[in-house]
């Protein structure tokens, strides 16, 4: 079902294939943001290519509300945001995806009902529906390049929004398993040292308390399951075995 959290609404002004609003749907989606609005989509509405291409984001489409102009879409609004790649000669203040959502993010936390404008595949968003924005939201891209597809430009400011509503870590690492607790990796560590001990590793005498304690620390930096702990122990087994079969 369709989120009812507050969110902004994703207006698509005059999207001319199907192919693209089934796109930026499964853009949303992907994101967590259902609030879709089309103005005069060229093909008519419903189109089944727009269905085709959104997959499991199917229903959002249920749901998105079709106007004929610009100013009837936005009009219930509070603050609108337009995307555009490149300057229009208009006074407007322009900030990029990632600060837009979060401007966003606390307007629609005060109550603020908030729209973001997308234009046309082909020749973008003109200057009348601009004008009628309150600030403008451009991608950094190359100058030599700007265009970007309307799916694509979705997808960037939906990601955005995520960002904002749930904070995520900047690097992580996903675990098969559980991670070994500290007398775990102690005991694994008494078990390297013993047998390389019993195999002269630590030579020579003057130099085995140094060598000891870098392979302690080996351990400490290595971020083990229980699963890796127990198989390092069963190296080591079958290395004992094997040298003994010898």
């Amino acid at each position: 079902m369709p989120r009812t959290d507050p969110q902004p609404a994703f207006v698509l002004i005059r999207p001319q294939m199907g192919e693209n609003i089934g796109a930026a749907a499964r853009g949303m989606w992907n994101f967590g943001l259902d609030r879709m609005r089309i103005i005069d989509p060229r093909d008519g509405w419903p189109n089944q290519k727009a269905v085709a291409m959104a997959s499991g984001a199917g229903r959002l489409l249920d749901e998105a509300q079709v106007y004929g102009d610009t100013p009837t879409a936005i009009a219930d609004c509070d603050y609108v945001y337009a995307t555009t790649a490149r300057p229009r000669g208009l006074t407007k203040l322009v900030l990029t995806p990632e600060a837009a959502m979060q401007d966003a993010r606390a307007r629609v936390a005060s109550g603020q009902k908030v729209a973001v404008m997308f234009g046309p595949e082909r020749s973008g968003m003109e200057n009348d529906d601009i004008a009628r924005a309150n600030a403008i939201i451009s991608v950094p891209v190359n100058p030599d390049f700007p265009s970007l597809n309307l799916a694509q430009c979705v997808l960037l400011t939906a990601y955005e929004w995520r960002q904002e509503a749930v904070p995520t870590q900047a690097s992580r690492v996903d675990a098969v398993g559980d991670w070994a607790e500290q007398v775990e990796i102690e005991k694994l560590g008494d078990h390297f040292e013993e047998r390389l001990e019993t195999a002269g590793f630590f030579f020579p005498e003057h130099k085995a308390a140094n060598m000891k304690m870098n392979l302690r620390n080996l351990w400490s930096r290595l971020p083990l399951t229980r699963a890796d702990v127990q198989m390092l122990h069963g190296m080591m087994r079958q290395m004992v075995r094997w040298k003994e079969k010898g």
